[in-house]
């Protein structure tokens, strides 16, 4: 079964012609769909879409959900700055940092973004220093285990991220003691949900908490949507779980007496499906058990494939016609590097440009300089015209940096 792109596949061989190989490419148009396809979801709702650019952080990217309304969710200081550098309002970025120094906050605050919390010591701290001067928002773990993988799953009891919903009558009490103005509530279960009732689980806890706190400007759900990966991969209703967070949501509001804004933080959501990386078939290796095609890629460009056992759908693009055959696709990296292992690709013969999908999220942002590689170009694709919004690293590149003492 072939899978259909919005890109064609004589575009991106021009593409891979004109820019070299590897290459990220993403369309812009998916971009926008995504997003507003997610921002429609909700009826009836005051809806706020923070992008999650941890991501994809290109700044053209960035610009172009801009003019689509978007906000930014930021978890470090250096995401903030690029959001600004972007040209968002402080206001428009929420600052979501985990185990950070306190003075990243200090400087967040000082730049007028929103503040989200995730534990009870920060949150005293916090009140010690601002009073009610600064709204604050309150990151709770809904001890939920949900998500694809378990590097993913960051709302259970084990997780590192939000206070324990158990510890609520604790924060209550930090909160009126030193007088805080929580203005917002948050939890993120996971990445790859597909079931409507884990978000409405999560939210019924948010609810309850939410009476504890009577100055609420908006309750924040995260993220987590499911994308598809495979060709016939099962993906998240977007509109039906959309209806029914609304319905759930709209009724809390009644009850909580004032209309709140619903906030969302989405990244692979809006992103991942508008991306492809392109990599050139350097070999065909045929071993004892296995026929592998090795590419001028690797784990340094697409981490996902061996950090989430992540499936990423490979494409013969310079052959879309040959007989398939079994390939595995490894990279050029000195560790076991596996793009995709056991995949049927039409024949692939040394020199054959491969397209690895849905490498629009969490591609780019986790690349590395692994045995000194070169961190691909991007191109963005928008109105059938194809530009680079980044250029391809060089080796000065990555040893501006170093300080040569000499001999």
């Amino acid at each position: 079964m072939r899978t259909q792109y919005p890109l064609s596949n004589e575009l991106m061989e021009q593409i891979a012609g004109e820019f070299g190989t590897p290459v990220y490419v993403y369309h812009g148009e998916t971009i926008e769909q995504q997003y507003n396809r997610l921002k429609n979801a909700f009826p009836g709702v005051k809806v706020k879409l923070h992008y999650a650019l941890k991501a994809l952080n290109n700044i053209n990217i960035l610009k172009l959900l801009k003019k689509q309304g978007a906000g930014l969710d930021a978890v470090s200081i250096q995401e903030v700055h690029l959001g600004i550098r972007a040209g968002y309002s402080p206001q428009e970025i929420m600052f979501t940092p985990n185990c950070v120094d306190f003075e990243e906050i200090q400087e967040a605050v000082a730049l007028g973004v929103h503040i989200n919390i995730d534990n009870i010591s920060v949150l005293e701290r916090f009140g010690a220093e601002y009073g009610n001067s600064i709204p604050v928002c309150i990151r709770l773990n809904p001890h939920i285990m949900a998500g694809g993988h378990s590097h993913i799953s960051v709302g259970h009891i084990d997780s590192k991220f939000g206070i324990s919903i158990y510890q609520l009558r604790h924060v209550v009490r930090v909160v009126d003691s030193l007088n805080i103005h929580v203005n917002g509530l948050h939890m993120h279960t996971g990445s790859d949900i597909l079931d409507a009732d884990v978000f409405l689980q999560g939210a019924e806890l948010l609810f309850d908490a939410a009476r504890s706190f009577p100055n609420l400007d908006f309750m924040d759900f995260g993220s987590g949507f499911k994308v598809g990966y495979k060709p016939d991969d099962n993906v998240t209703d977007i509109e039906q779980i959309g209806s029914k967070i609304a319905k759930a949501f709209i009724t809390f509001c009644e009850e909580y007496g004032r209309e709140l804004e619903l906030w969302f933080e989405p990244g692979k959501f809006i992103v991942s499906q508008s991306g492809s990386l392109l990599v050139k078939a350097n070999v065909i290796k045929q071993t004892t058990s296995t026929v592998f095609v090795g590419v001028n890629s690797g784990q340094n460009h697409l981490i996902r494939p061996m950090f989430y056992d992540a499936y990423h759908h490979i494409e013969n693009i310079s052959n879309p016609d040959g007989n398939e055959r079994l390939y595995s696709v490894v990279g050029y990296i000195c560790e076991t590097d596996t793009l995709g292992y056991d995949r049927k690709l039409n024949e692939v013969r040394e020199g054959d440009i491969l397209r690895i999908a849905n490498a629009g999220a969490y591609g780019i942002t986790m690349s590395n300089n692994y045995n000194a590689r070169l961190r691909p170009a991007e191109v963005l694709v928008m109105n059938g015209e194809a530009r680079m919004i980044r250029r391809r690293e060089t080796l000065e590149d990555i040893v501006r940096t170093e300080i040569d003492l000499g001999d």
